[in-house]
């Protein structure tokens, strides 16, 4: 079923918000400054193309400034979007596991840095 899940979400959601992160992560990575950033907008495009059998664990007091900044510069919207979608995905009986794969998302979007993903 993750198979099937993950071929789903690559075609309707994870192709086109992987291609968005990669670019943005591209344009942090212009500057010294931005590439931990980037390699964070890295890290969460992976995660959206194959979603399902992955675990996030976030660890906030690993990186704290960096985490504000990130809030800052957009987290807190990324984040807000991702559950906006996992609740109407889980208004939907089918749409549900896609629904925790966005609750996922929203979590890693908050605090990417210090972030495993297993």
């Amino acid at each position: 079923m993750k198979f099937i899940g993950n071929i789903l979400w690559f075609f309707l959601i994870g192709l086109y918000a992987a291609i968005a992160y990669f670019v943005v992560g591209i344009i942090w990575c212009i500057t010294i400054i931005g590439i931990p950033f980037g390699k964070q907008c890295f890290k969460m495009a992976k995660l959206f193309i194959w979603p399902f059998g992955k675990t996030v664990r976030t660890n906030f007091e690993s990186h704290p400034i960096a985490n504000v900044i990130w809030l800052i510069f957009g987290g807190l919207e990324i984040a807000l979007a991702c559950a906006i979608y996992g609740i109407i995905f889980y208004v939907t009986i089918i749409g549900i596991p896609f629904g925790k794969q966005c609750f996922k998302l929203a979590k890693l979007s908050l605090t990417p840095f210090g972030a495993n993903i297993y």
